[in-house]
C-alpha cells in the first residue's frame, strides 16, 4: 500500500549538503566561531524555569528541560503545560494545537522560523508527529512581527530544532511505557553535538512506540430526552512508530559570516484498529445485536525539513540568503467491514447484510521558500528589510470504493468471512485536485529603544497567486485561478518599568486563508446531515486586527509571573450559506456553500506563573501555574454563538521537588480545560474532558546517569461528547432530532520508565 519513502532522498540530498561546503569552509573557518562556549551535558538537580525573552514583541519562551522532567514523546505532549493552548481530539491525543482555543487553522506553526505544510484540510500541522526529543525549545509568538509569516491570527508556535550549538557532548536515552492493555512500547535516542569538520556539528535519532488504547460507549436516543434507540461498545487501539533524525551543522565563513545547514526527517507508521458492536435498546445479547464493525486504518505520514542559510557581512550591516524546503506525505489506506443484523421484522437471516467500504488516501504538500533580508544599524536603532518568495504544491488523491453489499447468511453473533471481491476503486468528489500557491512577501521593519522603552514598527505584503485544479468536476469548473493580496502593519512597544518590571503592548493585522476542502469547486452530497456542501474557488481569506497588552514581573532571579489580555477582530469570515438551490435528498434540503459572511471577535486573558518558592524558604520547591480564560462571538444561522469548538477556559497546575541530598527529584502537574462546543448545519457537539494528571519520580547517579519513573493519565481521564443530530436546516431551528447520541472514551493510565546517559 505505501509509496516508495522520501527517507533515502532526503538522506541524500542532506548528504550532499553537508559535504559541499567543506572543502572551501574549513580552511575559512573563523576562531571566533570555532571557540563557540557550548553547553556541556551533565546532569544535574536543577528546576528549569520558563525563559524571560528580550524580544519587543511578546514571546514566551520554554525550552526542554522545562518539560523534560515528565519525558514528553511529543511536542503536543509539551504544548499542553503551556499557557492558551487546548485540544480538541481523542483522549490522551495532542495533535492539532488550538491557540487561544481557536481552530488549528488559525494557528501558524513554525519549524525553526519557517513555514511547514500539514495534511489537515484546514492548513494546521499535527504537533504530535514531531518527537519532544529533538527539539530544543518552544516559542509562542503572541503578535505577529513584519519579518514572520502572517499566518497567525490566534498566534504563532515556533518549534526551535536542536542545532550545532545546543550541545558539547552527548547521551543516550532508552526506555518504554506499559498501556493499560499491559502492551509495552519502547523508546530509543541518542544525540551528539561539538566541533566537527571546521564547524560546529549535532546528529540525532530517535525511535518510540506509540500506543493509545481506547475503550468507548455511545448511547443513540431519538430525540433529547426520548427514547434509546441503540448503544455501541467500541475499542479504538492506535499503535505504531516514529522514526526522526535531526541534523545541524553551522561553520564560519570569512570573519564574521556564517553557513548553517539542517534537516529533519520523522515517519509516523500508525495502526487504528476499530471494532464496535451495536445493540438495540441497550440490551447486550445475542438476540438485539444490531452490527458488527470492524474498521481498521493505516497511515504513514513521512515529515521533513531542509534548510540551508548564509549570513554575510554586507552593505554595511547584515545580509542573510535562506533557502528552505519543507513537505508531507500523508499515505492512508481504511477499510470498514460491517455486519448488519435486524433490519427488518422478517425473522433472521432474511435481508441482513453484509457492507465493506474502502477509502485510499495520499496528500503529498511541499513549501520551498527562498528568503532575503538584510538588517543594518540606523540613527534611530535597526532597520531590516527583505523579500520571501514561497511556492506550495499540494496534490490530493482520494479513492473509495463503491459500496458492495450482500446477504449474509450467518447466525448473529458470529462473524461471517468476508464474501466476494473487493469492489473497484473511484476518485472521491473532490478528492483527486492539486492547488498551487506563489506567494511573494515583501517586508520591512524598524526597532530601537528611548531610554527606558523599545519599539518595533514593521510592515508586511503578502500576495497570493493560486490555482486549483480539480479533476473530479466538469471541465468548465476545473481550473480555477485567484489572486489576492493584503497589508499587514504591526507595532509593539515594551516599558521597562526596572530591571524586573515591564509593560508591554502590540497590534498586528494578520490573515487566516480558506481550508483547502473549502476552494475545491466539488459537490459534497449530504456531507451536513441530508444538505449538501458546494466548494467554493472564489473565497477570500479572513483577516484580523488583534490586541495585546501584557505585565511581566520577575521573580528573585529564577521566578517569572506574567498577565496578557488580547483581542481580535476578525472580517470575512468563512462559513456555511444556503444557496436556495435544492439538495440532492429532496424537498427539505438546501445545498450549501461557503462565503464571507460577518464578522466575529475573539477575547481573553492568560496568566501564568513558574517560581521557586524562595520567599518562604523552599529554594529546591519549583511551582508552575497557568490560567486562561477564553471568550469569542460570532453570528450564523441559528443566532449568536462562540468561535467553535473554543474551550472557555484552560489550566495547569504543578510542581517539582528537589531531594539534593539524595540526588532525586519529584513532581506532580495537573491540566484542565473547559467544554468546547461546535455548532455547524446539521450537527451540534459540546465536548467536555476530565482533568489530566500526571506525576514522576526521578534518581540521579553522578553527572551521568539518571532514572525518571513517569506516571501518565493517572485519573483515568474521559472524554464525554453530546451530539445534537438534524437532517435539514429547518429541523434543527425546530428542535426536530434525527439523533441525539451521548458518547465517553476512556484511554487508561501509563507507566513510563526512561534512563539517560549523558556523556
Amino acid at each position: 500500500m505505501h509509496r516508495q519513502p522520501l527517507s533515502t532522498a532526503i538522506a541524500v540530498a542532506l548528504a550532499a549538503a553537508l559535504a559541499a561546503p567543506l572543502a572551501s569552509a574549513q580552511a575559512a573557518a573563523t576562531e571566533a566561531k570555532g571557540a563557540a562556549q557550548l553547553d556541556r551535558v551533565e546532569v544535574v538537580g536543577e528546576i528549569v524555569y520558563r525563559d524571560r525573552t528580550e524580544a519587543t514583541a511578546p514571546v514566551l519562551t520554554y525550552d526542554l528541560e522545562y518539560f523534560q522532567r515528565f519525558e514528553p514523546l511529543t511536542v503536543g505532549d509539551m504544548l499542553k503545560r503551556v499557557p492558551s493552548v487546548t485540544f480538541v481530539s481523542d483522549v490522551l491525543e495532542y495533535d492539532g494545537v488550538r491557540l487561544r482555543g481557536l481552530d488549528s487553522g488559525y494557528t501558524q506553526i513554525l519549524i525553526n522560523g519557517k513555514r511547514v505544510p500539514g495534511a489537515g484540510l484546514d492548513r494546521g500541522f499535527f504537533v504530535d508527529r514531531i518527537p519532544a526529543e529533538i527539539v530544543e525549545r518552544i516559542e509562542i509568538v503572541r503578535s505577529a512581527s513584519a519579518d514572520r509569516s502572517g499566518d497567525a491570527v490566534a498566534g504563532a508556535l515556533n518549534i526551535v530544532l536542536r542545532d550545532g550549538y545546543s550541545l558539547d557532548g552527548g547521551y543516550f536515552r532508552a526506555g518504554a511505557t506499559r498501556f493499560q492493555d499491559d502492551e509495552l512500547e519502547p523508546t530509543l535516542g541518542a544525540f551528539w553535538g561539538g566541533q566537527a569538520l571546521g564547524g560546529n556539528l549535532l546528529l540525532g535519532a530517535n525511535i518510540q512506540g506509540r500506543r493509545n488504547p481506547k475503550d468507548k460507549f455511545s448511547q443513540r436516543f431519538d430525540e433529547l430526552g426520548g427514547t434509546l434507540e441503540n448503544t455501541e461498545v467500541q475499542t479504538d487501539v492506535r499503535y505504531g512508530n516514529d522514526y526522526a533524525f535531526n541534523a545541524d551543522y553551522r561553520v564560519g565563513v570569512g570573519e564574521a559570516g556564517e553557513l548553517h545547514l539542517s534537516g529533519m526527517f520523522v515517519r509516523t507508521d500508525r495502526i487504528q484498529d476499530e471494532d464496535s458492536i451495536e445493540y438495540r435498546s441497550g440490551i447486550e445479547n445475542t438476540a438485539n445485536l444490531l452490527t458488527v464493525n470492524d474498521n481498521d486504518l493505516d497511515i504513514q505520514t513521512d515529515n521533513y525539513t531542509l534548510g540551508a542559510g548564509l549570513k554575510l557581512p554586507m552593505w554595511g550591516g547584515e545580509t542573510e540568503f535562506r533557502l528552505d524546503r519543507a513537505g508531507i506525505t500523508d499515505d492512508q489506506f481504511e477499510f470498514e467491514n460491517e455486519f448488519e443484523y435486524l433490519r427488518d421484522s422478517n425473522p433472521f437471516p432474511e435481508d441482513d447484510r453484509f457492507t465493506r467500504d474502502v477509502r485510499d488516501l495520499l496528500i503529498e504538500d511541499t513549501d520551498t521558500t527562498g528568503e532575503f533580508n538584510h538588517e543594518r544599524e540606523a540613527s534611530f536603532g535597526k532597520f531590516k528589510f527583505g523579500l520571501q518568495a514561497s511556492l506550495k504544491e499540494r496534490e490530493t488523491s482520494i479513492f473509495d470504493a463503491t459500496r458492495y453489499r450482500v446477504t449474509i447468511p450467518n447466525a448473529p453473533g458470529v462473524r461471517p468471512q468476508i464474501p466476494g471481491p473487493t469492489q473497484p476503486l473511484f476518485a472521491a468528489p473532490g478528492g483527486v485536485n492539486t492547488i498551487d500557491e506563489t506567494r511573494f512577501e515583501p517586508f520591512a521593519k524598524l526597532s530601537g529603544e528611548q531610554g527606558t522603552m523599545e519599539w518595533e514598527a514593521g510592515l508586511r505584503y503578502e500576495y497570493t497567486e493560486t490555482e486549483i485544479n480539480d479533476r473530479t468536476v466538469g471541465p468548465a469548473l476545473a481550473i480555477t485561478e485567484t489572486d489576492y493580496g493584503f497589508l499587514l502593519p504591526s507595532a509593539h512597544l515594551r516599558w521597562n518599568l526596572d530591571d524586573a518590571q515591564r509593560v508591554t503592548a502590540s497590534v498586528a493585522r494578520t490573515v487566516r486563508r480558506p481550508d483547502f476542502n473549502a476552494i475545491s469547486p466539488a459537490l459534497l452530497e449530504a456531507e451536513a446531515g441530508d444538505n449538501d456542501v458546494l466548494g467554493n474557488p472564489l473565497l477570500d481569506p479572513e483577516s484580523a486586527w488583534g490586541l495585546d497588552v501584557g505585565f511581566e514581573r520577575r521573580l528573585g532571579e529564577q521566578g517569572i509571573a506574567g498577565i496578557n489580555v488580547f483581542y481580535r477582530d476578525i472580517t470575512d469570515l468563512v462559513e456555511l450559506a444556503n444557496t436556495g438551490v435544492e439538495g440532492s435528498e429532496g424537498p427539505g434540503t438546501v445545498v450549501l456553500q461557503a462565503r464571507n459572511t460577518g464578522d466575529g471577535q475573539v477575547w481573553g486573558a492568560e496568566f501564568d506563573l513558574s517560581t521557586p518558592l524562595s520567599a518562604v524558604g523552599l529554594d529546591n520547591t519549583g511551582v508552575f501555574v497557568n490560567y486562561t480564560w477564553l471568550d469569542s462571538e460570532i453570528n450564523d444561522d441559528f443566532g449568536k454563538r462562540r468561535f467553535n469548538n473554543q474551550s472557555n477556559y484552560v489550566y495547569n497546575v504543578g510542581f517539582i521537588q528537589e531531594l539534593q541530598s539524595l540526588e532525586s527529584s519529584f513532581g506532580v502537574t495537573f491540566r484542565k480545560q473547559g467544554d468546547a462546543k461546535s455548532r455547524i448545519v446539521g450537527e451540534e457537539i459540546v465536548t467536555s474532558y476530565d482533568g489530566d494528571l500526571e506525576a514522576f519520580i526521578e534518581k540521579r547517579f553522578g553527572k551521568a546517569w539518571s532514572l525518571r519513573l513517569t506516571g501518565i493519565n493517572l485519573l483515568n481521564q474521559s472524554k464525554d461528547e453530546v451530539f445534537d443530530k438534524f437532517t435539514t436546516i429547518a429541523d434543527q431551528i425546530n428542535r426536530d432530532y434525527d439523533e441525539y447520541e451521548l458518547e465517553t472514551e476512556t484511554g487508561g493510565r501509563a507507566v513510563q520508565l526512561i534512563v539517560r546517559y549523558q556523556y
